[in-house]
């Protein structure tokens, strides 16, 4: 398919089947030094291309086709063919580019400093895809121990019995372990989370995307915890992946995914006869790629907010005598790695753990916690105004056996809460230590 979708300049006007080819490559010149100049991503997404609507409205039009017409019957062929293709604002079907989508996907290429992103139906389609598109039968991944449930599954079960791909898990803090792992001439694929879910460990980016590179091997990160806070491309990373649904979304309403990276790979798995998201379908309808899009320029407020109100609670639970797991505490063992990482002014990520040691009584504080003292939501995913809450062992990491928890750090009582920011914090504190005063009092937890 024709290059550098993402780069389009100029529209195309009716009966017009060229722009000039200059053009295009001087878009493609200043996008590529721009990107290497880039340190703040809401000051990048403000200098991306801004798609106003059919009429001249300030937001953009939904373009809700699924098909797309064309003036003269020759250009049907050298579409199909790639010479023509929505760099140059030709269409085909909304299963391959929608105007709309791409530019969502323009947006999220802004947000994480890549060439390219494209935007799909849920973040596991995007990981499970991405991750097909690099790997071949009998190909190899290494891939941390401590991953979303879903992922873990995707990799461990489904990937060797549907496509004979197999993964060694290890641990991403240990190098050495990361570097014995990768097979040079198989391995394909390094692949974890740049804040580990749930157990909040952070990920040496830049020194895991040399050892990766080294080898040959491509790196994939999951930046769904902490879009903003860390920029894993700038770091070193090939390709970033997030489910969308999370903070990006913010209202807990939309199930997304996207992956961004280098134009060619994103090109590649749009292509008609090879591309995995082409081929797979895993389409994002445009109506939600509009709704998308008007979320994300406030997106740096919201998560600067989330931040800010993780880290107070985590400060003042510690404080309780309460076994709280955040990176922003200085006592993290990866404080100081994120700290060196981070994005300045947007914090440190908006989840926290609470370590409450047996299921009972991460149960007992989460029942309080939401029908006692209303200070949240008992529900699973992240990222939205109100806080949520879960056990994660028994909830989104229930994918993983009891050995594999232990060596993920998943402890039975892990309580993983997604800080929310709507109220004020003081009001949404005071609710927290009336569940934490009843439960004292009930002799389940003792301070």
């Amino acid at each position: 398919m024709a290059e550098c979708f993402v780069l389009s300049s100029k529209k195309r006007s009716a009966g017009t089947e060229e722009t000039d080819g200059d053009d295009l490559y001087k878009t493609k010149k200043s996008m590529l030094s721009t990107a290497a100049a880039w340190e703040d991503p809401a000051a990048a997404l403000a200098s991306a291309r801004h798609e106003f609507g059919e009429h001249g409205g300030v937001n953009m039009s939904i373009e809700a086709s699924a098909t797309f017409t064309v003036m003269e019957p020759e250009t049907m062929r050298r579409m199909f063919a790639g010479e023509l293709g929505p760099d140059r604002d030709f269409f085909i079907y909304s299963r391959h580019f929608n105007p709309t989508v791409l530019n969502l996907s323009r947006q999220m290429a802004a947000l994480e400093g890549t060439e390219a992103a494209y935007c799909t139906a849920s973040g596991m389609s995007a990981i499970s895809s991405v991750l097909m598109q690099l790997c071949s039968s009998g190909g190899h991944v290494v891939a941390a121990r401590t991953l979303y449930g879903g992922t873990h599954a995707l990799l461990t079960h489904f990937f060797p019995r549907a496509c004979n791909i197999t993964t060694t898990f290890v641990d991403i803090s240990d190098h050495e372990m990361v570097n014995s792992a990768i097979v040079q001439g198989r391995t394909k694929v390094l692949y974890f989370e740049s804040i580990s879910n749930p157990t909040l460990a952070v990920a040496n980016i830049p020194e895991l995307s040399r050892l990766a590179h080294d080898k040959g091997v491509t790196v994939v990160v999951d930046n769904t915890f902490s879009p903003l806070v860390l920029s894993p491309a700038r770091l070193g990373a090939d390709v970033v992946v997030h489910s969308i649904s999370k903070f990006i979304s913010g209202g807990a309403d939309i199930i997304a995914g996207t992956v961004c990276g280098p134009a060619n790979l994103v090109n590649s798995m749009m292509d008609l006869h090879q591309g995995a998201l082409m081929l797979l379908g895993p389409t994002m309808n445009p109506k939600v790629a509009f709704e998308l899009s008007e979320r994300i320029p406030h997106l740096g407020l919201r998560m600067k907010e989330h931040c800010h109100r993780a880290l107070t609670f985590a400060r003042r639970m510690k404080k309780l005598g309460l076994k709280v797991i955040y990176p922003g505490l200085e006592d993290h063992p990866h404080h100081e790695l994120l700290k060196s990482m981070a994005n300045k002014e947007y914090g440190f990520g908006g989840l926290l753990c609470l370590d409450m040691e047996t299921e009972e009584k991460a149960n007992r504080l989460m029942n309080y916690l939401q029908n006692y003292a209303q200070f949240g939501f008992m529900a699973v995913s992240l990222g939205y105004y109100e806080t949520l809450m879960s056990c994660s062992g028994s909830s989104t990491s229930s994918e993983l056996n009891a050995e594999e928890k232990a060596l993920a750090g998943i402890s039975a009582g892990l309580v993983r809460m997604s800080v929310g920011y709507l109220g004020t914090l003081e009001q949404r504190w005071s609710q927290f230590e009336k569940a934490l005063s009843r439960m004292q009092d009930s002799g389940v937890f003792k301070n």
